[in-house]
C-alpha cells in the first residue's frame, strides 16, 4: 500500500512523493525500519494552535529528544487511526528512561471540522500525552510541504462530509528540529520501537 492516500492526488505531485520516497529508501547496511534521509528536512519555527488554544511550534515548543509527528485528521478511516494506535503501542515497549524522552505530535488536515477539543478527545483515544494541533489550511499544508508531507483537500463524499489527501508518513524531529528519518505506513509498533531505542541510544 501506498504511504500517500491517492485519491484526487493530481499525477504530477504523485511523481514527486515517488521521487522523494525512492530517494529517502533506507541502505541495506541501515539498521532503522524507517528511512534515513541523506538530506534531512528542516523543521520550520511557524506557529500552530495546540488543542487548549496555545501556539506551538514544531521547532520551538518541542522539548524532547525526540518528536514524532503525524499529518491525519480524525474523520479519517483507515491510515490514520492506525497510525495513532501503532505508535501508542510502540511508545508502551519502550523502557521508561527512553519513553520519557519522546514526544508524539498529530497535526490535522482538515482544520474546519478537528476542533481543538474534537482532537483531543480523539487523541485520548489512543494516549493523552499526544499533542494535537490545528490551525489555517494554507498554514498547516505550508509547514506540511517543508517537512515533504503532501497534503490536500479532496473530493466532496456522497455523505456531505469530503476526503482529504494526505501523507501518511511519521516523522522523527531531532533536538537539532531537523528530520532524519521518516517511517512509511505499514510499520509496526516493535520496528518504531526498535528504531526510537537506536535514535536516543
Amino acid at each position: 500500500m501506498s504511504d500517500v492516500r491517492s485519491r484526487g492526488l493530481p499525477l504530477a505531485l504523485l511523481a514527486l512523493v515517488a521521487l522523494v520516497l525512492t530517494a529517502c529508501s533506507k541502505s541495506s547496511a541501515s539498521t532503522f525500519s524507517g528511512a534515513v534521509l541523506p538530506r534531512p528536512y528542516q523543521v520550520p519555527a511557524t506557529a500552530l494552535t495546540d488543542t487548549e488554544g496555545k501556539p506551538f511550534s514544531l521547532a520551538d515548543s518541542t522539548d524532547h529528544p525526540m518528536t514524532l509527528v503525524f499529518f491525519g485528521y480524525t474523520h479519517c478511516p483507515d491510515e490514520c487511526p492506525t497510525t495513532m494506535g501503532t505508535l501508542a503501542s510502540a511508545l508502551l515497549q519502550l523502557d521508561d528512561a527512553d519513553r520519557s524522552h519522546v514526544q508524539v505530535v498529530f497535526v490535522t488536515t482538515d482544520p474546519a471540522r478537528d476542533t481543538g477539543p474534537v482532537i483531543r478527545h480523539w487523541l485520548d483515544r489512543f494516549d493523552p500525552s499526544f499533542v494535537g494541533l490545528t490551525g489555517s489550511l494554507p498554514t498547516i499544508t505550508k509547514v506540511a510541504t517543508d517537512v515533504g508531507v503532501p497534503v490536500l483537500k479532496g473530493k466532496r463524499l456522497p455523505s456531505g462530509g469530503y476526503d482529504v489527501t494526505h501523507g501518511t508518513q511519521v516523522l522523527a524531529v531531532d533536538g537539532k528540529n531537523t528530520v532524519p528519518v521518516v517511517w512509511t505506513l505499514g510499520t509496526t509498533a516493535p520496528e518504531f520501537a526498535h528504531d526510537i531505542h537506536q535514535l536516543l541510544s
